[in-house]
């Protein structure tokens, strides 16, 4: 699959880790650990102070925030061209004690193409994850398999009139599975507390998943910031 190419050069951006105390090597593993594996942030904290970095737990949680994102943004460039067939489905989450509706597509080859997170499970909420995938990606799907819930014909008459839906019952196994990746990620945690910070973390699991499953021409990165963190990186103490 070939990456998005950008026609218009752009002058290098100054570094978004500028004014942290710790190197970007650091902020990136730690980043990644908890997004990739089922840690917690004093999980994290704990990993990190065994190879002589001391952090606190709050300082990993304000990286997650503002570099997750980040890095999904940056990685766009070189990411893999979405499939032309796409599975639609929802999940649930709590956050801040309340269900929130996560609507979640992946393509034929297991690329999540996009993440939105609703209050609702409606026809506007259907409505703007679709047009939200399709701006996003540019691309028009040709196939897309969904459950026979009622909103998703009428969303798609609208915005992919010409796309096969369909609507078997186990047609939709591949992104049941995907979901499951995901609950598994949010299982160790203590409760999403508002939507920004789920939507922050949702997004983030999704580009850690692409980017495991090699949707990313990002080349080879060093071994220290991909090792588990069951494998310690030679860490300067």
């Amino acid at each position: 699959m070939r990456s998005h190419a950008d026609p218009y050069p752009h002058p290098a951006p100054s570094s978004a880790f500028a004014g942290y105390r710790f190197p970007p090597e650091v902020i990136t593993l730690a980043v990644r650990w908890y997004l990739r594996f089922g840690l917690s942030y004093r999980d994290v904290e704990e990993l990190l102070a065994e190879r002589g970095i001391e952090v606190d737990h709050v300082t990993i949680y304000r990286w997650v925030q503002r570099f997750a994102p980040e890095f999904a943004e940056a990685a766009r460039a070189r990411q893999h061209l979405v499939g032309d067939r796409w599975h639609v489905d929802e999940t649930y989450l709590k956050v801040g004690g309340t269900w929130r509706y996560l609507f979640r597509a992946i393509d034929q080859f297991g690329q999540v193409i996009d993440v939105f997170l609703s209050l609702r499970r409606n026809t506007e909420a259907a409505r703007r994850f679709f047009a939200h995938a399709i701006s996003r990606t540019r691309i028009s799907p040709t196939e897309v398999t969904t459950d026979r819930y009622g909103v998703y014909p009428r969303v798609l008459d609208e915005l992919l009139p010409a796309a096969f839906h369909d609507t078997e019952v186990h047609a939709n196994n591949p992104l049941e599975s995907d979901h499951g990746r995901l609950k598994a990620r949010l299982r160790p945690m203590r409760g999403l507390k508002c939507d920004r910070t789920a939507s922050v973390i949702v997004g983030g699991h999704a580009f850690v998943q692409n980017l495991r499953r090699g949707f990313y021409d990002l080349g080879r990165m060093s071994d220290r910031r991909l090792v588990s963190p069951r494998r310690s990186p030679n860490w300067p103490s």
